[in-house]
């Protein structure tokens, strides 16, 4: 008699936004933790990434804070997980092309625009708490005349880490 396969195994987008959300615990940001995982036309992780400090820039060192003058704050130093995803990236451009990014938060204008110059063509993401700032406004139109997807995940994600 044949044993029947397991029922109740992740879907492809789950384990890929588990992925995201695994490398967004990476972060040091005390308030914003994001992750994005690449993954190629073959359901292959291509990269992964983070939000953080540029290399070289001491972690303590670093304006975590989310409020003050431009220069005493994260968002002009910060690097996004979406950059860090393509910038780690270490094969043919080629295998990019038509890739999707599985992300925590919807990409700002900075991000889509690496996003698209990459050759991903489809944004799945877990929260769009910012869609009506100019930035994922900008971000959606973008999108929407460059060809590249995008969708809210809908599926179930559960990680329990075991310490």
């Amino acid at each position: 008699m044949k044993t029947k396969k397991r029922e109740d195994y992740l879907t492809w987008d789950e384990y890929f936004m588990g992925v995201a959300a695994l490398s967004a615990m990476r972060s040091k940001d005390p308030s914003t933790q994001v992750g994005a995982c690449i993954v190629g036309a073959d359901n292959r992780i291509l990269s992964i990434g983070y939000n953080g400090t540029p290399n070289g820039f001491d972690d303590e060192d670093f304006p975590w804070a989310r409020t003050g003058t431009p220069l005493e704050t994260k968002y002009l130093y910060v690097c996004h997980a979406e950059m860090n995803a393509i910038l780690n990236f270490r094969g043919n451009r080629k295998d990019m092309e038509g890739a999707k990014v599985y992300v925590d938060l919807f990409p700002c204008n900075e991000c889509a625009k690496l996003i698209i110059q990459s050759g991903i063509k489809e944004v799945i993401y877990l929260s769009d708490k910012y869609a009506d700032t100019d930035s994922v406004i900008v971000s959606k139109h973008l999108f929407d005349v460059c060809g590249v997807r995008y969708r809210i995940f809908n599926g179930k994600l559960n990680i329990n880490l075991i310490k």
